[in-house]
């Protein structure tokens, strides 16, 4: 298992430009099953999740061509069903928590469909009632084997209706939108997830001759169709990549520029930033980050202490609360850092307590972190990641700590950051992969 060794104290200088968003190409890539035409997807990141999901496409029968660096070509023209009942297909897809929203486009396509309880970051409970309830009211029928732990799903035919659903999951509503939009009559989706990449899914659905209304709110309206077509595609530029160097240029008193961000796209992220004390400038569509020695948090109208929290979208997505929780360790004041929507993403803290934060966690939703300013000096570590974002948040911890940091288990950040040390290096950093 590889790890990082991490000289920490260097600063960064320079250009960056993020990869494409994870979150996105997950969903983008199971829409291809949708079609037998050909699909076309540009700025696709090369991150081992990303690159697990277009194998599973590849053995399900997909056609995959790579004609870019970043751009494939996929054809679902002769879709092998027989695969789903495969030992490795199991393996392959319990692994890789994405693989759950190839259901609503295989069930829509071809009534049948199956899926382990899939894998994914130890970040605790991550239900999947929404997608299976929503799929359910489609008409779908869905047995689930707990011998095997499995779960087979099957439809003679999808039907639209009206469905509320009971929380706004993104990969929930990607999964139903997917099975609505080839379903019978009018499918209407209330409390429906609208972040970007959701909103980039439907775009790209009503270009292969889907019709979706709605896009952007949380009540969207599909009109079932009898196929769709091909269609060319760019997925959007990855907004947490775009927060995590955010955070990392502050933490290292860094100066550089984030090139190409979608700014439109990152919604309330530079004024969380802002709220923290950090300086950042739009520039056209970069970001730029001067260097700064010291940042203060800012404290409420009323005096009381800042809260950051994570909510649906527009509010603050969940996916960077590992990286303001570092970053507000080295700034000037208090604040609550209140993660709602996973009980254990805050366990990584103790990490960054023994590095010499001062940070008090008073239960599995919320820390409290007393930020020293310039008083701070982490200390180097020893430490192992335990999910995506924690591990992009200890690799900015070791990168202003003080000596030589070794980050264990670093696959959990090569699932969602492409070659990161090789483009942190290429500002200045000291990062060796062993």
């Amino acid at each position: 298992m590889a790890s990082f060794k991490i000289e920490g104290g260097k600063k960064l200088r320079g250009e960056i430009v993020p990869q494409g968003a994870k979150n996105e190409a997950l969903q983008v890539l199971c829409a291809v099953l949708l079609s037998p035409e050909k699909i076309t997807i540009s700025n696709i990141p090369d991150i081992l999740d990303v690159n697990n999901l277009i194998i599973l496409l590849q053995k399900l029968g997909v056609v995959v061509e790579k004609t870019t660096s970043n751009t494939f070509t996929f054809e679902a023209l002769n879709i092998k069903l027989d695969y789903l009942d495969s030992e490795d297909f199991y393996r392959q897809s319990a692994s890789l928590r994405g693989s759950v929203m190839i259901v609503g486009p295989l069930v829509a396509r071809f009534g049948r469909a199956l899926i382990p309880k899939p894998g994914g970051d130890k970040i605790g409970r991550r239900r999947l009632d929404t997608h299976f309830l929503g799929i359910q009211k489609l008409g779908a029928g869905f047995v689930y084997d707990a011998d095997k732990k499995q779960y087979s799903i099957t439809a003679e035919k999808l039907k639209g209706c009206y469905m509320l659903l009971d929380e706004a999951s993104v990969t929930g509503t990607a999964n139903i939108i997917m099975a609505a939009v080839l379903a019978e009559g009018t499918t209407t989706i209330y409390n429906a997830a609208c972040e970007p990449y959701l909103q980039q899914l439907c775009k790209m659905l009503n270009s292969m001759g889907a019709k979706i209304s709605g896009v952007g709110s949380n009540l969207l309206t599909i009109e079932g169709v009898v196929s769709l077509r091909g269609c060319t595609h760019t997925i959007l530029p990855d907004m947490i990549e775009v927060g995590s160097f955010i955070g990392m240029a502050a933490m290292t008193g860094s100066e550089i520029t984030i090139k190409n961000v979608s700014y439109n796209d990152l919604g309330i992220i530079p004024d969380s930033f802002h709220r923290l004390g950090i300086q950042l400038e739009q520039r056209g569509d970069d970001i730029f980050i001067p260097e700064q020695n010291s940042y203060a948090i800012e404290s409420f109208i009323d005096g009381s202490i800042m809260t950051i929290a994570d909510a649906p979208w527009p509010g603050l997505t969940p996916d960077l609360l590992s990286v303001f929780l570092v970053v507000a360790a080295k700034a000037k004041g208090s604040v609550l850092i209140h993660q709602k929507m996973f009980e254990s993403r805050l366990f990584f803290v103790d990490k960054i307590i023994d590095m010499g934060a001062q940070i008090i966690l008073c239960d599995p939703h919320r820390a409290t972190v007393i930020g020293l300013g310039e008083q701070l000096h982490l200390r180097a570590a020893t430490m192992s990641s335990p999910d995506i974002r924690a591990g992009i948040a200890l690799l900015i911890a070791a990168m202003a700590a003080e000596g030589t940091s070794t980050i264990h288990n670093i696959d959990q950040i090569d699932r969602g950051y492409q070659d990161i040390d090789k483009r942190l290096n290429a500002l200045g950093a000291n990062i060796v992969r062993i």
